[in-house]
C-alpha cells in the first residue's frame, strides 16, 4: 500500500488571477476594455450586414489591404486552417472580390489580390470600424488626451512584450 494520497478530481489549477473587484485592477480595466469594444461598440454585424457577408470574410479582405497575400500567409494572418482560408477564398472570388493566380516564384503556390470591388469593400469596413464609439466621442478633451497618451504607453509597451512604454 502506498501512502501518497490521489488528489479529488476538479479543474487543474491555472495561473492565479487578480481580484477583477480591487481598485485599479488590470483585470476590471481589461474587462472594461473588452465590453466596450466587443459588446456595448460591436461594430461586426454592422459591417458583416453592409457587406452582405460573415465578418470573417471580411476579415479576409482587409488582410488583402495592404497587398496580395500567397494563401498560405493569408491562413496565418488569419488564424485559421488551410481548407477553411480556401473555402473563404473560393466565396470571395465568386463574389468578384478577389482573384487567385499562380505565384511567380513558386507555381505551386497561389496568391491572393483584391479586385477594385474587393478593396471598396474592405475600405468600407475600414470606415465602420474606425468610427469610435459614442461613449468616447462624448468624453471631455482632457480625459481623452489622458486616455490617449495611457494607450499609446500600452501599445509601445506591447511592441515590446511588456507595458513599461516610454513614459
Amino acid at each position: 500500500m502506498s501512502d501518497t494520497t490521489v488528489p479529488a478530481p476538479g479543474p487543474a489549477p491555472g495561473p492565479a488571477v487578480p481580484d477583477a473587484a480591487a481598485p485599479g485592477s488590470a483585470v476590471r480595466v481589461w474587462s472594461a476594455m473588452r465590453a466596450l469594444v466587443l459588446e456595448h461598440e460591436d461594430r461586426r454585424k454592422e459591417v458583416a450586414d453592409a457587406l452582405g457577408m460573415s465578418f470573417f470574410r471580411v476579415k479576409a479582405l482587409r488582410h488583402l489591404l495592404p497587398g496580395p497575400l500567397s494563401m498560405r500567409d493569408l491562413t496565418a494572418g488569419l488564424a485559421t486552417e488551410k481548407p477553411y482560408t480556401t473555402l473563404v477564398v473560393d466565396d470571395l472570388e465568386r463574389r468578384g472580390h478577389v482573384v487567385r493566380s499562380v505565384s511567380p516564384d513558386d507555381r505551386r503556390s497561389k496568391i491572393v489580390t483584391l479586385t477594385p470591388e474587393g478593396e471598396a469593400a474592405a475600405r468600407q469596413a475600414e470606415r465602420i470600424l474606425a468610427r469610435p464609439p459614442r461613449s468616447l466621442l462624448a468624453l471631455p478633451a482632457g480625459d481623452l488626451a489622458a486616455l490617449d497618451e495611457i494607450m499609446a504607453r500600452l501599445l509601445a509597451g506591447d511592441e515590446h512584450g511588456d507595458a513599461r512604454g516610454s513614459g
